[in-house]
């Protein structure tokens, strides 16, 4: 087996490449969107990374092919990629019918099919589903009660059916909370949280989409002494921004910072990122960004990738500070996402960006209902 990797500016020009070099009968086993260059984020060009392979040893295409027969039907594989043809079952399709039956399976074990319980199977296979994205189970149960109410005692509904339903319901629960980023009457804008979520590259995607695309004069105050490393960061933002920065070691300091600035659109404000579970920390960033005389708006950067078990405990113990919005980072390290709605629910709280790589200013989405109740049902089949 031959196998290479390919790096072109488009799957056309990869695919051209592969033909030349390997021929007709190559396979893709993998390919994915990359991104090269820049400097601190900025500047990255995308292009698509792609392994293909081809077996050397079998000459014609019959050979090269396993074939798994089921009754009426084929499935045939070619490392990571299925072949569609008439009679035949794709390799997605066969995953996903593999994973509804380990889901089946799970649910067995758990006897989520006892009697007495309010759901069908296919109601169930949802509801576990919910569970595997870590969704709380009383939010789960009352999405699935309330379609359940809303459709007739005959009408069956397949797992397919279910899905958007179950979007809908989420879309319409969270209407009522706000996803508007930062909104153009605000003034200085905060960001705390613990350690190693990525606050500093968050606070310049923000801050570089005020300037790229919204045209804002803008200024970078850091209270973020205790890390050289993230002043360094912060000043090489500032850099390329062309906007200046404040590096404050007090209260009395960031006063007088804010007044310095105080003709900016807006003041981003990079805070130190400490142990969280010190409550002598908090009370003092408490102490140190609650400001008079400016519309300020403080967001707490939480990751996706942490437990949610870890999320609620970081928001209780920031809760003394008061936090209008929550932004969620490392969307692209997770596959589960149920702590953005546990969170918004749980702390009737806003969710004004979530980010999903370190390309600055790309990376970063202004999650409203309708993207969160598509996120959310996007893993079924695939987990």
């Amino acid at each position: 087996m031959k196998i290479m990797k390919y790096k072109a500016k488009s799957m056309p020009e990869a695919i051209d490449r592969i033909k030349k070099d390997l021929g007709a009968n190559a396979v893709i086993l993998d390919s994915k969107e990359i991104k090269t260059g820049g400097i601190l984020g900025f500047f990255k060009k995308r292009q698509v990374e792609v392994i293909a392979a081809i077996d050397e040893t079998l000459s014609t295409r019959e050979k090269s092919v396993k074939m798994e027969r089921t009754s009426n039907s084929k499935t045939f594989h070619r490392g990571k990629v299925s072949v569609n043809e008439p009679g035949f079952i794709t390799k997605d399709e066969h995953y996903k019918v593999l994973t509804e039956i380990k889901q089946v399976k799970e649910m067995l074990k758990a006897n989520a099919f006892q009697s007495g319980q309010p759901f069908s199977a296919d109601y169930a296979l949802i509801l576990n589903f919910l569970k595997n994205q870590e969704v709380d189970e009383q939010f789960s149960t009352e999405i699935l009660q309330s379609i359940l109410n809303k459709t007739s005692d005959q009408q069956q509904l397949t797992t397919k059916e279910l899905l958007p339903l179950v979007q809908d319901e989420i879309v319409a629960r969270l209407k009522k909370y706000s996803h508007i980023g930062v909104p153009v009457n605000t003034k200085i804008v905060q960001f705390i949280g613990p350690t190693g979520v990525g606050k500093t590259t968050t606070l310049a995607k923000v801050a570089s989409n005020k300037v790229i695309n919204d045209k804002k004069n803008i200024a970078f105050i850091t209270m973020d002494t205790y890390r050289i490393a993230a002043i360094e960061q912060l000043k090489t933002y500032a850099k390329i921004l062309n906007v200046p920065l404040e590096v404050v070691y007090s209260i009395e300091e960031y006063r007088d910072a804010l007044n310095k600035l105080s003709h900016y659109d807006y003041i981003f404000v990079d805070t130190a990122g400490r142990n969280f579970r010190n409550d002598k920390y908090v009370k003092e960033l408490k102490q140190m960004i609650e400001v008079e005389n400016f519309k300020t708006e403080t967001h707490l950067v939480l990751s996706l990738a942490s437990r949610y078990k870890d999320i609620k405990e970081i928001y209780e113990q920031f809760k003394e500070v008061l936090i209008e919005n929550v932004i969620f980072t490392k969307l692209d390290e997770t596959t589960t996402y149920g702590a953005i709605l546990n969170l918004c629910f749980d702390a009737n709280i806003n969710i004004s960006y979530i980010t999903d790589g370190q390309d600055v200013p790309n990376d970063i989405i202004v999650p409203d209902e309708q993207y969160i109740g598509q996120l959310m049902t996007s893993r079924y089949g695939y987990e």
